[in-house]
């Protein structure tokens, strides 16, 4: 490889390229193990999907009745809730934030714990060398206001989500389903101006109960029996909206914002899946914000409390729910979800269901949460292993989170952020470890003593 760009004179311990979802965590997590730590994000903020692309909530991921992860992810809530960007409703769900105060408290915990970030930054290529059956990334270069730069470290972290530091450096990788279709990705949205207690009212008379105004929650899905279908149906017959605005429609109240909907939805169009490609990228960020200016006069025509409501927040990141997925040591498939597999290196347990966003329409499953195998038990879980984050071939990378070693149908299950939280921490504190006693060899990391750790931390594995 041939780029003209100047070695940057610090080094760390730990690369974590990409500030989202899993990274952020990771960088966190590594740094309080003692790390030197640098997370490396392309955005302006840390959090990714939770924050730049405003997923709000936090899914639910519990068994028996308590939440599966634990560790940061309760620090994390915690501070939310301190500040007024979190809450807790009346049925006892904590995965209620705002996504602008989440920006605040992940960068206050991270440079609490002495890590740096880099942010307005994007990764270019690894530096490799090759040994015996491995390659060792030794250094990366990024891009950014400073031109090109190459930074040295001992073991990296690809928390990108996509995998573009690990397919940069040779990892293999499975995209897709069966045929190569991705899930369908979204842009999200929020509408302001509502008038919550009149919205709240009208969903309890139609047949959507709502806990109260503050925890709003309201769907419509074609032919899933949504009370709200008819008048989808009206405003497609009347022109304002399009028959495929109506494939999935979400929307959700949020703490700290009073009179404000943050909306799981619009779907972008079929053709657009593939989160990697930056066409495809670049043209569901406009027909995303078509949608929205289409979904926001349905709200305002149709939905008492919206008449005078305007967008408030356009994300800026599209929503992407599955793109790369690497070939680690071990790959999660769904007869594993299906059957409560359980692991010994485990260090995440998981009971959010099979839940595939078809560009197909109807052919694939969609939020699976009834059947006769042993995952439908209201006490089940499955376990996810330390191997799947290890990419095979490579001597001092991880990969937490959307990415990590998984079927396309046990990815649908294992993508939600509390799940990438946990395997971020666990992956920053391998890391760290590695980088420390290893000479970053991630794969010789004492998975009994870092389950130990987890656990120390409040984890659950």
């Amino acid at each position: 490889m041939n780029l003209a760009c100047s070695t940057h004179p610090q080094t760390w311990d730990v690369i974590v390229a990409g500030g989202g979802t899993a990274g952020a965590i990771a960088g966190i997590a590594a740094a309080r193990a003692g790390a030197r730590v640098l997370v490396i994000e392309a955005q302006g903020s840390l959090g990714g999907t939770g924050t730049n692309a405003w997923v709000t909530p936090l899914m639910r991921n519990v068994s028996a009745g308590e939440n599966l992860n634990r560790g940061l992810t309760d620090e994390l809530k915690a501070r939310l809730l301190a500040r007024g960007d979190g809450a807790v409703d009346p049925g006892g769900n904590d995965n209620w934030f705002n996504p602008e105060g989440m920006k605040f408290v992940l960068e206050q915990m991270l440079l609490e714990a002495g890590g740096e970030v880099l942010y307005h930054t994007h990764i270019v290529q690894p530096f490799l060398t090759d040994g015996e059956n491995s390659r060792r990334i030794t250094s990366l270069v990024i891009h950014n206001k400073g031109g090109l730069q190459a930074l040295e470290a001992t073991v990296f972290i690809d928390a990108t989500g996509d995998a573009d530091l690990a397919t940069r450096a040779g990892v293999p990788f499975h995209a897709g389903d069966e045929d190569g279709v991705h899930q369908a990705m979204s842009l999200r949205f929020t509408v302001a101006g509502v008038d919550t207690a009149r919205l709240c009212a009208f969903l309890n008379e139609n047949g959507q109960g709502q806990t109260g105004e503050n925890f709003l929650h309201f769907w419509m899905v074609w032919g899933k029996n949504s009370t709200l279908e008819p008048l989808f149906r009206g405003a497609v017959e009347g022109g304002v909206l399009l028959e495929r605005d109506g494939d999935y429609f979400q929307g959700f109240s949020i703490p700290g914002r009073p009179g404000e909907i943050s909306f799981n939805c619009p779907r972008i169009r079929a053709e657009l899946h593939d989160g990697t490609d930056p066409w495809q990228l670049s043209a569901a960020q406009t027909d995303g914000r078509e949608a929205i200016d289409r979904l926001t006069a349905f709200c305002r025509a149709y939905l008492p409390g919206c008449e005078a409501a305007f967008i408030g927040v356009v994300a800026p990141m599209v929503g992407v729910r599955e793109s790369r997925r690497i070939v680690g040591e071990y790959t999660l498939t769904l007869a594993d979800i299906l059957d409560c597999a359980r692991f010994p290196d485990t260090i995440c347990r998981n009971h959010y269901p099979v839940d595939i966003h078809s560009v197909k329409g109807g052919a694939k499953l969609l939020h699976e949460r009834d059947g006769t195998a042993p995952y439908f038990a209201k006490d089940a879980y499955h376990e996810i292993p330390y191997r799947a984050i290890v990419p095979i071939g490579m001597v001092n990378l991880l990969v937490p989170g959307r990415a990590a070693s998984s079927t396309f149908e046990a990815q649908s299950a294992i993508r939600v952020q509390q799940n990438c939280h946990s395997m971020g921490e666990a992956a920053g504190i391998a890391a760290a470890w590695a980088a420390r006693d290893l000479g970053g060899r991630v794969r010789d990391v004492n998975v009994d003593a870092l389950q130990t750790d987890l656990r120390s931390r409040g984890g659950r594995v």
